[in-house]
């Protein structure tokens, strides 16, 4: 029975595994810098594909974000990052600091990764994960399809999904596909941790939330309908 209402049902990797020890907070300082690049030390903690924050600090009581990062290698004990802009606290009003990252400043990675945007097809398949992943707060979908339902875009992009995570303080997203399940980061669509699961045969468009009638409109570009709901949202997803 819950096969024919499409419950995916997600083999995990380790079972004994809570989403809580998944992906811990890692900080660490730079080790050397070059360019937009730079090196820290490894851990079983960090993930290819991760995010996180460079962190500088003027004096005992005062620190500031200067940068994102991702982590683009993992090799001999060490794990290369590149650095790009952080965009959760932009705002107009305030000075940007102007402060490039340096050896000695710290690197938090998996930051903001106890929460997460959560894509199903149906409330099964979201009911299943929920219940399994105790450790991590899910943001609910009625957010996101309120979201989509004010651009009119019943088709999310990346660019979309950005936003919404920024609008919900988090930076990972549960993607409930065809035959896999995979944690991905919202700000580079890199494949955190991937999941074997079963096909789905029942789906609601773009995906499972209570908030009705996600139109699309004439007078925006690019704001069809999807098609393959599988399909579409692995098109976003980097490996």
């Amino acid at each position: 029975m819950r096969n024919l209402l499409g419950l995916m049902i997600f083999i995990l990797l380790t079972q004994t595994l809570q989403a809580s020890s998944l992906f811990k907070e890692y900080t660490t300082q730079i080790l050397s810098v070059d360019g937009r690049f730079a090196t820290i030390k490894d851990s079983d903690d960090i993930f290819l594909g991760s995010s996180g924050i460079v962190t500088h600090k003027f004096d005992e009581e005062t620190k500031t974000i200067v940068a994102r990062v991702d982590v683009i290698e993992k090799k001999d004990g060490i794990a290369k990052i590149r650095f790009d802009v952080y965009k959760y606290s932009a705002q107009s009003a305030f000075p940007i600091p102007g402060i490039l990252p340096s050896i000695g400043d710290n690197v938090t990675l998996n930051y903001l990764y106890d929460r997460s945007l959560l894509i199903a097809p149906n409330y099964d398949v979201y009911k299943e994960i929920t219940t399994h992943f105790k450790g991590i707060e899910w943001v609910h979908p009625d957010l996101a399809g309120a979201y989509l339902a004010r651009e009119y875009k019943p088709n999310p992009d990346r660019e979309d999904f950005q936003e919404i995570c920024r609008a919900n303080v988090t930076s990972l997203i549960f993607f409930a596909l065809d035959y896999n399940g995979y944690f991905v980061d919202c700000n580079n669509f890199r494949v955190i941790k991937e999941y074997k699961g079963s096909a789905i045969k029942k789906v609601q468009h773009p995906f499972y939330t209570r908030v009705p009638g996600i139109e699309s409109s004439w007078l925006k570009w690019g704001s069809g309908d999807i098609g393959n709901y599988s399909q579409h949202y692995r098109n976003l997803i980097r490996n």
